[in-house]
């Protein structure tokens, strides 16, 4: 074992002053080809020959073929040693520790097939993967009768949301873990080790970036293999996978890193000027309602935003009657230069604002308006012309877009025309920016005085 190996053990397996271990959960996230499978099969290896009689090991993955990787590894080790070899006996999803009675079984992804289980160690491979945390939550209740199981996530890093648009199970981990290390949430029983860039935006060329995410860097992956790597694989790709950051989506809109800098604690006062940007949908999919200040360096905030719950029936809708009053709750609040809008659908309502004096102005989602607006609003994002106020409904609409390209240039759009992942706080958060930021137009500023 390498020494970062021998630390990152020693914190693992540390213990409460009455010697039983501290932790009953562990994410531990490195970028791959440093070793998770052999590390994960070794830990297995060692709990099945020197843990309690009975214990009972799993290794889980989102489905059996990844789940069989560190089984196989263990396998192997067992298979090549004639000491373990004595001890343990092999079959083709099971080692046995006869003298024990204890097992090592690799598990599939169907959750609901779990009932039942005792476990005392689970190794998930690669958490990133998993569609949503259903199969982690029934091996955590599953092990609540033994005195000190231990469940390890070993993982890379993968996309920050679900295909429910909530944070996936590992990016929703990787935060827990997080604020315990700012010292945020006080949980000794949870256990957190994340190898990544010091800097969100730091350069994915760069090899001080590769080191820092890979502590075998130079030593269990070779120097070479990124450097090959780098000149043949996307972006977003690359700095998952080797360099252990999250990322929304395979093609994503903005550069990692780049959105979550503007954020600034600003609070848009009563009486600002400013631009509404709306962009409305009627059932199954999300309302959003955006502030975008005027001047030199527009401020973003989320007015309201109606998602569809996730409990709630198939014929959901967005309550109109209350989307209406949201925008004129913001007529009131402050004054609005624009109300910005997609004329698609939503006309009736539009119709009413506008005659009761509200400053509509149509803005329909062609390529030729958002191709140059999804271009202005990425040159500001990256040359610090605009600020957010950190709202993590934007935030998740924003890293949900991805890019479409066609002759007349890139503009964002879903991932997918039926993706449940939303982008529509994104979209108006780009329409009104490119309201607000243009200058030179001589407009009258609407508000309520009463």
């Amino acid at each position: 074992m390498r020494g970062w190996q021998r630390e990152l053990m020693r914190h693992l397996f540390a213990e409460r002053p009455d010697g039983r271990l501290r932790h009953r959960q562990a994410l531990i996230g490195v970028a791959r080809k440093n070793g998770k499978s052999a590390l994960g099969a070794g830990i297995a290896l060692d709990h099945l020959l020197f843990g309690s009689p009975g214990s009972e090991v799993y290794s889980c993955a989102g489905d059996r073929e990844q789940a069989r990787i560190v089984f196989g590894t263990a396998k192997r080790m067992v298979e090549l040693d004639p000491d373990l070899g004595e001890r343990l006996k092999c079959y083709r999803d099971v080692i046995e520790h006869t003298e024990a009675g204890s097992v090592y079984k690799v598990l599939s992804a169907e959750a609901y097939s779990k009932e039942g289980l005792n476990p005392t160690l689970v190794l998930f491979d690669e958490v990133h993967v998993q569609p949503n945390r259903e199969l982690w939550d029934v091996m955590a209740q599953a092990m609540g009768a033994r005195i000190e199981p231990l469940m390890i996530g070993i993982t890379t890093a993968g996309v920050r949301f679900d295909t429910s648009g909530q944070d996936s199970l590992c990016y929703g981990m990787y935060q827990y873990g997080q604020r315990i290390v700012r010292g945020e949430v006080d949980d000794p029983s949870f256990f957190f080790a994340w190898w990544e860039p010091h800097k969100p935006d730091a350069d994915h060329r760069d090899p001080q970036t590769w080191r820092e995410a890979s502590p075998g860097y130079g030593d269990i992956v070779s120097a070479e293999d990124y450097e090959a790597t780098v000149l043949r694989t996307p972006e977003a790709e690359f700095r998952t996978k080797r360099c252990n950051q999250f990322v929304a989506a395979a093609t994503a809109w903005l550069p990692a890193g780049s959105w979550e800098l503007r954020k600034q604690d600003i609070e848009i006062g009563s009486g600002a000027e400013v631009c509404l940007g709306f962009d409305g949908s009627f059932n199954n999919d999300s309302t959003a309602l955006v502030v975008v200040t005027c001047g030199e360096t527009p401020h973003i905030d989320v007015v309201e935003c109606w998602e569809k719950p996730a409990e709630a029936a198939q014929d959901w809708a967005v309550p109109i009657t209350a989307v209406e009053d949201a925008i004129r709750a913001a007529c009131r609040r402050w004054k609005v230069r624009e109300i910005v809008c997609d004329p698609f659908r939503w006309a009736r309502t539009y119709q009413i604002l506008e005659d009761e004096g509200l400053p509509i102005v149509e803005y329909p989602q062609s390529p030729s308006r958002m191709t140059p607006a999804t271009q202005r609003f990425y040159e500001a994002v990256m040359n610090k012309g605009l600020t957010h106020s950190g709202d993590p409904r934007l935030e998740r609409h924003i890293s949900n877009a991805v890019l479409k390209q066609d002759s007349r240039g890139t503009r964002i759009v879903k991932e997918a025309k039926n993706s449940a992942r939303k982008i529509d706080l994104a979209v108006a958060a780009v329409m009104a920016f490119d309201r607000a930021a243009t200058p030179g137009e001589t407009v009258e500023v609407w508000g309520f005085l009463s």
